[in-house]
């Protein structure tokens, strides 16, 4: 069987997965961490009369927590792809496993991309718990458009992970892993608009954002929620990011 066969990444895949469940710390993160904060933000704070952005007419019509419910899957992504998933590879590293497949016939973008497939899955399934924690408890509207919603976070996980690819492809330790990754973490959640709503910022900032694979997918997310049209840009600027980031991931892999 080649090992790059698609049953030869099914098996690593199931391999990753089982390893990933039983790390409670990190499972939790990827799965509980996005529905239980957005119902304490959601309980906590005085949204229901508050309107995302006075300024536009879209956002006007809905609350704060709804405006925020996209963000809180960005973050919730980001946590993941720049912080879990590196460090992750970098501990492998450490610990000599990847010098051990280094042995074997598998190259270094099949692991990463069950990596990826595993986080992903995880996601979405938190995903469906914060969507559902959010109509039935905080008071989040329905999308509008749950086809751009489910696309637009299908790319910002995987644009976000070619970044966190990137990372785990060259971190020596999970220590450089948890600092390369960390610092780009909290860079990136200033462009998808968790300190402050992208819609009030400076136009400069609202124009670098859009080119960043979380800030692209803050504001795709939230037009697919409200309706505002479908975010060509925004989606493929993180195509762009996805197709690049992987293969070249894979391409600066270094096992030892």
């Amino acid at each position: 069987m080649s090992a790059t066969s698609p049953r030869v990444l099914a098996r690593v895949t199931a391999v990753e997965g089982r390893l990933a469940l039983r790390d409670p710390g990190n499972f939790f993160f990827a799965v509980f961490f996005p529905p239980l904060l957005l119902a304490v933000l959601g309980l906590a704070m005085p949204w229901g009369s508050t309107p995302y952005s006075e300024d536009d007419p879209l956002l006007s019509q809905i609350n704060g927590i709804t405006g925020y419910t996209p963000v809180v899957l960005t973050l919730a992504i980001a946590t993941v792809a720049l912080s879990v998933y590196p460090i992750n590879i970098a501990t492998y590293r450490g610990q000599g496993v990847l010098r051990r497949l280094s042995t074997t016939p598998l190259p270094p973008s099949r692991l990463l991309v069950a990596q990826i497939l595993v986080n992903v899955g995880a996601l979405l399934v938190a995903a469906v718990l914060t969507l559902a924690v959010g109509l039935l408890v905080v008071d989040v509207s329905a999308p509008e458009d749950p086809a751009v919603v489910l696309l637009a976070f299908l790319l910002t996980a995987t644009s976000t992970f070619g970044v966190g690819s990137l990372i785990a492809a060259r971190a020596p330790t999970a220590g450089a892993a948890t600092g390369f990754g960390m610092t780009v973490y909290f860079v990136s959640l200033f462009f998808a608009g968790v300190w402050l709503p992208l819609p009030i910022m400076p136009d400069v900032v609202q124009d670098i954002a859009v080119w960043t694979p979380l800030g692209a997918g803050s504001q795709a997310l939230l037009d697919g929620w409200v309706g505002a049209g479908f975010p060509t840009r925004e989606l493929l600027v993180m195509a762009g990011w996805t197709v690049v980031l992987v293969p070249l991931s894979g391409r600066l892999f270094r096992w030892r």
